[in-house]
């Protein structure tokens, strides 16, 4: 846990303080000292008396008995800084602003690991290095700004980018988000985002807590603690959007499969965070845009109703909520027709709900309550009004800030005039604590983003049963690398999933009579190369046993190729399951449809071990293919149901097996009765 004296001291020192509030040591006690700390403020600096009319001790040694301790001396000197507080003044709380640890080279990781292991044998708290600070409603501990009042009803804000953390309040703040905390991690020494949200889990208070947690990271460093806190907090009623930036780069890396080529650790990182309910974010505007949404009431439906005076933005948000799976329903009948004769000739009611340029504060609130209380299938309402300059607009957000009291309905101001009624909106933010919404597109996106982020799953899924007895036994038994079809076929057997009825031959007799023991059509495929139709090593419909002989003859010719692997014939639809261990993030299960649709198009689907047939079932019916599965232009359909079961036990294998580093089923073949595989690959790398 978070220790008390880092989140509410009642003494606080500045080690390193400055007159200079241009360093950080001199901003972050004017930050201090100006943000209503009402505790005992101490500074040290060697070369001064009084700071900033503080009294000024020359040495951590001289201070007196201190809670927090906010440094920004010197990496070098951090240690004994530290070590002094720690062991001699009970301080428990430390903010270390200073760079130059793990970030920049060898020797700044090793006073870090100095300092975190002083800090961790009394049991304190560390925030940073290299941060920009931590501040709440009890003080601010940052030199940053700007400092935004406290609010419990605002956001908790955690990023390990404090120059982030700065760009995002200066956003957030000049369109109305408020902040309850905000806490700049830096290097995570020791607490980190995870550490953050498991304190906030843990700490979670019904009456106090904030609802709307906002993440900027650039690693993760422990997805199941994060997924786990994530998911209580999304169950005690928090909502949390994030960003994970430095995607591309773990996007790139060589792969010995198709599963390893797809699952890089952006998708993984994508899988989580759909897996914890968060909502995934790509840039600033974003970020905040989703958070000041998740500020207003939950929107229980797909239906918006767009009260504008200006035609053009409407339609652009028409066509963003439309294209991204929400609907601007027609509004028609006794009520639209009543709501018309209030408003001035040309208006429509159609939805969008345009009241020309000229539409007054009176009109807007007739077009409010009528979405609120007469068209029952409008869920929320966003409110476009600027000003094309012609009169001001007070009386127009007074209407709408009463309303936003008063309706069930969610209302979001789109208030886009920020020139022509720039004091009229100011006043909207800053003295009726409103939040605007200033880009319509940008609202609209984030909106969609929002409903499309599916609540989080169970944190322990049931899977199907397996043989674990009978998986161990071969993984216990088996060498690094790719196992044997015999061990291959013993693990789809112990987990329950059909396989087809193979064999391996290396001569041409053993081809020849397996070929008249079960008959034609025929499949033969080498063994031994990776991708067996590059190299021309997979041919279908063998119809007689001089075609058997001439291919086998063929085929065990190829370079790399051992055996050649031979088996009756099987139709339906090909489809892909596979699975992947990335080294933070466990087991990936990826799936879809086989084939070119994952070499070429990649139309496939990742979830996060462990995965049960529900997720599995939702994420298949997102495919961009999944009118193939549903039986496309009068083909046979696959069973769904066995297809989802299947990625389940694939995930329940990895389970009893975690020494799986890569596995393709590639393709199976689905029918409307069957899932069968046909070709499989697994790679143990214990």
């Amino acid at each position: 846990m978070i220790h008390q004296k880092l989140l509410n001291p009642k003494s606080i020192a500045v080690i390193g303080a400055s007159q200079n509030v241009q360093k950080p040591g001199g901003k972050v006690l004017k930050n201090l000292l100006e943000s209503g700390f009402d505790g005992e403020v101490y500074a040290v600096n060697p070369k001064e008396s009084v700071v900033q009319s503080i009294k000024c001790y020359q040495q951590v040694e001289d201070l007196p008995q201190v809670d927090c301790a906010i440094i920004a001396i010197a990496a070098k000197y951090c240690p004994h800084a530290v070590k002094v507080l720690a062991e001699q003044k009970e301080t428990r709380g430390f903010i270390i602003l200073s760079a130059g640890f793990s970030e920049e080279n060898a020797e700044g990781a090793l006073l870090e690991k100095e300092i975190v292991d002083t800090i961790n044998a009394v049991n304190g708290s560390l925030i940073g290095p290299n941060c920009t600070g931590f501040w709440n409603k009890n003080y601010c501990g940052a030199f940053d700004t700007p400092i935004p009042p406290a609010s419990e009803k605002g956001i908790d804000f955690i990023t390990g980018s404090g120059a982030t953390a700065v760009f995002i309040k200066e956003y957030g703040i000049t369109n109305g988000l408020s902040f309850n905390s905000v806490w700049a991690v830096g290097n995570s020494a020791q607490i980190g985002i995870e550490e953050v949200l498991e304190h906030l889990d843990k700490t979670f208070d019904e009456a106090t807590s904030s609802r709307v947690i906002m993440l900027y990271m650039e690693n993760i460093k422990n997805p199941p603690k994060l997924l786990y806190h994530a998911t209580n907090l999304y169950n005690k009623g928090c909502r949390i959007a994030a960003i994970k930036s430095g995607g591309s780069k773990a996007g790139s890396r060589a792969a010995s499969s198709h599963t390893g080529a797809l699952a890089t650790s952006d998708i993984a990182v994508e899988a989580l965070f759909r897996k914890a309910g968060i909502v995934r974010c790509h840039n600033r505007e974003e970020l905040t845009t989703v958070c000041a949404i998740f500020m207003h009431p939950e929107v229980k439906g797909k239906n918006i109703a767009i009260i504008t005076h200006a035609g053009g933005p409407a339609v652009m948000l028409t066509d963003t909520l439309s294209n991204n799976g929400l609907e601007v329903p027609h509004i028609e009948g006794e009520a639209a027709e009543r709501l018309k004769s209030k408003l001035f000739a040309g208006s429509s009611v159609a939805n969008p709900i345009d009241f020309l340029a000229t539409g007054t504060a009176e009109q807007l609130g007739f077009i409010i309550d009528a979405c609120e209380n007469d068209f029952d299938n409008i869920d929320a309402i966003a409110v476009i009004f600027g000003s094309p300059g012609l009169f001001p607009n007070w009386d127009v957000y007074d209407v709408l800030d009463e309303k936003m009291k008063t309706c069930k309905k969610p209302i979001f101001p789109i208030l886009p005039s920020i020139i022509n009624v720039k004091d009229e909106i100011e006043d909207f933010i800053h003295r009726k604590k409103r939040i605007n919404f200033p880009e319509e597109c940008v609202f609209g996106q984030a909106l969609a983003k929002i409903k499309n982020t599916p609540k989080p799953q169970p944190l322990t899924p049931s899977l199907p049963e397996v043989n674990t007895k009978q998986i161990r036994e071969v993984i216990d038994h088996c060498e690094n690398g790719y196992l044997s079809l015999h061990n291959i076929q013993l693990l789809l057997d112990a987990v329950g999933i059909d396989r087809k009825k193979e064999i391996e031959v290396s001569t041409e007799e053993e081809a020849v009579k397996f070929a008249k023991k079960v008959g034609f059509p025929l499949v033969m495929k080498v063994v031994g190369p990776l991708h067996k139709s590059d190299v021309g090593g997979v041919v279908l419909n063998v119809k007689n046993v001089e075609s058997v002989v001439k291919e086998f003859n063929r085929l065990i010719k190829i370079p790399e190729t051992y055996a050649v692997e031979i088996y009756p014939m099987l139709f339906g639809t090909e489809v892909f399951i596979g699975a992947s261990r990335e080294k933070t993030f466990g087991h990936q299960v990826l799936f879809g449809l086989g084939g070119i649709f994952v070499e070429v198009l990649k139309d496939v689907k990742a979830a996060l071990a462990p995965v049960n047939q529900q997720e599995a079932l939702e994420l298949i019916r997102q495919l961009k293919g999944y009118k193939i599965i549903q039986g496309a232009r009068g083909q046979q359909p696959v069973n769904e149901e066995l297809f989802a079961d299947a990625v389940a036990r694939v995930s329940a294998l990895v389970a009893a097996a975690p020494e799986i580093a890569e596995m393709d089923l590639n393709p199976l073949l689905g029918t409307p009765t069957s899932i069968t595989a046909v070709d499989a690959r697994i790679r143990v790398e214990k």
